[in-house]
């Protein structure tokens, strides 16, 4: 499945939907500021729902989930039309089943043997997290010097927001950045989706700005 969107933008919105009601807005939020894609965590009981209301309700919408640490939910991610898994680290139990079923994984690193253990499993694409608590973009960019030359990519997430996105961005590994700031929960839950238009219009604008 592509990530064209997600490439293009460099912002992946890092959602916690509350209630399922509260699905569809989000959505319709995002897409009104030009977002066509979001990853929605395994952190609430409606999340499988929210996605599975995303997906119908807009087709042109790109789903992920975000927060998979049990293997057992993919299968049922694969049925659901949902396009990619994110982890908040690399369990190869996990990243194995994926494979099996030709599914994405973005498997959360932090260190660089987590690093080699990823290219060595065939990913080119690696959730760096807890960015901020990890060292950040300087230990980021640490990272891209003895495995920039490999290809590989990374979709920092932890801690950012629009005053420390910057080094983020302009760091050549840095495929995008992953953040809740645009999207928080607290937003989501008193329906401030006008509000979140208006930051995820400003996330963009900073992701686009060389």
């Amino acid at each position: 499945m592509s990530l064209e969107s997600v490439s293009k933008t460099r912002l992946m919105p890092v959602a916690v939907i509350p209630t399922l009601e509260s699905a569809l807005p989000l959505a319709e939020a995002l897409l009104e500021a030009g977002l066509p894609h979001i990853e929605i965590t395994l952190r609430t009981p409606c999340a499988l729902d929210a996605m599975a209301a995303i997906r119908k309700a807009y087709p042109e919408m790109t789903v992920g989930a975000g927060t998979i640490i049990d293997a057992g939910v993919l299968p049922k991610l694969v049925d659901m039309g949902v396009a990619f898994g994110v982890s908040p680290g690399l369990n190869p139990v996990v990243i194995e089943k994926a494979q099996s079923l030709d599914f994405l994984m973005i498997p959360g690193v932090i260190t660089p043997g987590e690093v080699e253990r990823g290219l060595s499993m065939g990913l080119n694409l690696l959730k760096f997290f807890p960015a901020e608590q990890a060292g950040g973009a300087g230990m980021m960019k640490a990272l891209a010097g003895p495995y920039g030359h490999t290809g590989v990519k990374f979709v920092p997430t932890g801690g950012i927001n629009a005053k420390n996105a910057r080094p983020y961005l302009d760091l050549k590994v840095t495929e995008a950045i992953g953040g809740s700031w645009f999207v928080s929960k607290d937003l989501v839950q008193n329906g401030e989706f006008k509000k979140i238009v208006e930051l995820t219009r400003e996330a963009l604008d900073l992701t686009q700005t060389s």
